[in-house]
């Protein structure tokens, strides 16, 4: 989005996976980024790596205090707090049955209450401005799908979205955009112990037969961070390459016959 200096975007959960890409992709357009990590040292590595100004910080974004300081240290190295990507996530599997009160409650803390905290503590900074832009990294599973061992993730994913379309009312009037990227499935790190055959089985479940880029989601989060998204809030952009769309495997074969 336009500023009168170089803006600054925030990016929790910045060093891997969507969140690199994400950090990677607004420093690309121009952004000053502060890329926040549970691990400081992490942190400090991927800006080093982003280079153009970026910086780390080590933040618990399940933590109010830490949240507070993230955003008093963005404004004190940049002058703004222009973009908040709350990106910073966690989704270890466990079956109902086997799923514990604390397993479900540190899924729900950082991703979802992370959530609402990240966001609560840049207002005052975009609030002074009157303008601002906070896109939350959501996904298709919870909001749409499903997936076994991932009900307190899915829970957390489609809380995020309730709570920003509330959010999105609330910060209207101040010139704040709140909207969300909805990821299916993307080609991280995360996924590399999985096997070449499993991950060609997952791209043959998406119509456009390949997995998505952490580029693919910087775009999108891009676009609602830019100008050209400035009357839009309270919206979601499924970025999946069709994955949710065939009502059956058949559907798949259909389309190849």
């Amino acid at each position: 989005m336009a500023s009168e200096t170089t803006p600054a975007a925030i990016v929790t959960g910045g060093t891997k996976g969507i969140g690199r890409g994400i950090a990677h992709g607004f420093a690309r357009a121009g952004y000053k980024v502060l890329v926040v990590s549970r691990n400081g040292a992490e942190a400090d590595a991927i800006a080093a790596e982003i280079g153009g100004g970026a910086s780390g910080l080590a933040v618990d974004v399940a933590d109010p205090e830490s949240v507070e300081a993230m955003a008093a240290k963005a404004v004190e190295r940049y002058g703004s707090i222009d973009v908040l990507c709350a990106n910073a996530g966690v989704f270890p599997a466990a079956k109902l049955g086997e799923m514990t009160a604390a397993d479900f409650d540190h899924v729900i803390g950082i991703n979802l209450k992370g959530t609402f905290l990240s966001v609560s503590a840049v207002l005052p900074a975009m609030k002074a401005a009157k303008r601002g832009r906070i896109v939350l990294t959501s996904s298709i599973t919870g909001p749409i799908t499903g997936y076994p061992g991932w009900s307190h993730y899915g829970a957390s994913k489609a809380g995020q979205l309730g709570f920003m379309r509330t959010a999105a009312i609330e910060l209207a009037p101040f010139g704040i955009t709140v909207n969300a990227v909805m990821p299916g499935n993307i080609l991280t790190e995360g996924l590399d112990g999985l096997g070449e055959e499993y991950l060609a089985k997952m791209a043959a479940s998406i119509p456009m037969r390949r997995l998505g880029s952490v580029d693919d989601i910087a775009a999108a989060a891009l676009f609602f961070a830019s100008d050209a998204a400035g009357y839009i809030t309270g919206q979601t952009i499924v970025v999946d390459g069709g994955q949710v769309l065939p009502e059956s495997a058949g559907a798949l074969e259909a389309m190849d016959a």
